[in-house]
């Protein structure tokens, strides 16, 4: 029998992207087949897919944007994404953005994974604040508030679900360590 591949969560260089862009265009078409709202509507195509991860390609060779993965063999299960401000004034934070988990590998710790690992980074980055939102009464404001981020608040209307239908989103924090 097989031995299953173990599951690796790594950073993603710019150098690297390439390799790995069909499986994020994969994960970022299923994500939005099952409704996560993540700024694409349920006509996304391939073609839409591939010129966002272009915009992506771009922000990792500016370093402007983190990009993790989660693998296993050579299957692309999960990914997230970190940007750091680059303002003067906020340079003590970041946003995370498209937590995002194929549906078939959800409910195995994969994007508790993912967002340990960028915490990890955030703060090796002294970074000393994150924040995010996420559509309000979603699962994932479960995850979030298990990982000790706290509400800030609600937001009516926000964004269009892949259906789109308008839902309020709420953002999220955590302070990983006060500012110097």
């Amino acid at each position: 029998m097989p031995q299953a591949h173990a599951l690796d969560i790594a950073r993603l260089e710019a150098g690297q992207f390439e390799s790995h862009r069909p499986g994020l265009i994969a994960l970022l078409v299923d994500a939005v087949a099952h409704g996560a709202s993540v700024g694409f509507l349920a006509d996304l195509s391939l073609a839409e897919a591939d010129a966002y991860f272009d915009a992506v390609a771009g922000q990792l060779e500016q370093d402007t944007l983190c990009l993790w993965i989660a693998t296993q063999g050579d299957s692309v299960l999960g990914s997230v994404q970190l940007a750091p401000c680059t303002k003067r004034n906020g340079l003590n934070r970041a946003e995370v953005q498209k937590l995002l988990v194929l549906q078939s590998a959800r409910r195995q710790g994969i994007a508790r994974r993912l967002m340990q690992t960028l915490e990890a980074e955030a703060l090796q980055r002294r970074l000393g604040l994150l924040y995010l939102d996420t559509e309000a009464g979603s699962p994932a404001e479960a995850l979030y508030q298990s990982l000790s981020y706290q509400r800030a608040g609600e937001i009516p209307d926000y964004a269009a679900r892949p259906d789109g239908v308008y839902h309020p989103t709420a953002l999220y924090f955590k302070t990983l360590r006060r500012p110097a």
